[in-house]
């Protein structure tokens, strides 16, 4: 099949793009705001985008809390979501009401950051301390108002559960992240699903 996305007529009885593009890491990302109010949500547009410096980026749906504390304190923490807390991750999707803790709501223990304010979510094995560089609205083609805002963070201190560090590397499968599809689907890497291939050279 094949169909014009300015269109959208596919047919189909959901939207195939998301289900396409996929798996798509999770950023569960922690903002606070000007005023010490915490948000917690899971952004499925996340990914790392620099290594030199490390750099981060996720884009939200209009401007949520998540983003416009991040805008207020210029800081937030993205933690790993991981199979383990995959309840407690679909917990904090909830749309609560401005100022309403979404980790207090999924009953999530919140552990200090190092070098930023927001908290990060102390069950998680691998968390990532980051300050906010610039939100650039994704306008479309034609013009017309945005409808996503892609926020670029760049990592200033990372956590990492030790026992997951095993001969000098990041087991990351035995941590078994989670990853979103499209629709109500997800993936899980685990240590069975890795695999490794080394570059050819030049």
């Amino acid at each position: 099949m094949f169909y014009e996305t300015s269109t959208n007529a596919h047919g189909l009885p959901h939207d195939p793009f998301k289900a396409i593009v996929t798996p798509r890491p999770i950023g569960w990302i922690t903002a606070m705001s000007a005023k010490g109010e915490v948000n917690l949500s899971p952004y499925s547009f996340f990914n790392a985008v620099s290594e030199r410096p490390p750099m981060v980026a996720f884009s939200s749906a209009g401007k949520k809390d998540a983003l416009t504390f991040i805008e207020e304190t210029g800081e937030f923490v993205c933690s790993l979501a991981t199979y383990d807390l995959r309840d407690k991750m679909n917990l904090t999707s909830a749309p609560l009401s401005r100022g309403e803790n979404e980790m207090e709501h999924a009953g999530l223990e919140a552990a200090p950051s190092r070098l930023v304010k927001p908290p990060r979510v102390a069950e998680a094995p691998a968390a990532l301390e980051c300050r906010w560089l610039q939100t650039v609205p994704l306008n479309p083609l034609g013009g017309g108002d945005p409808s996503y805002y892609l926020v670029i963070g760049q990592v200033v201190g990372i956590h990492i559960d030790d026992r997951y560090i095993v001969d000098g590397l990041v087991d990351t499968a035995a941590m078994r992240p989670i990853a979103r599809s499209g629709y109500r689907d997800y993936f899980v890497a685990t240590p069975e699903t890795k695999f490794s291939i080394t570059r050819p050279g030049g």
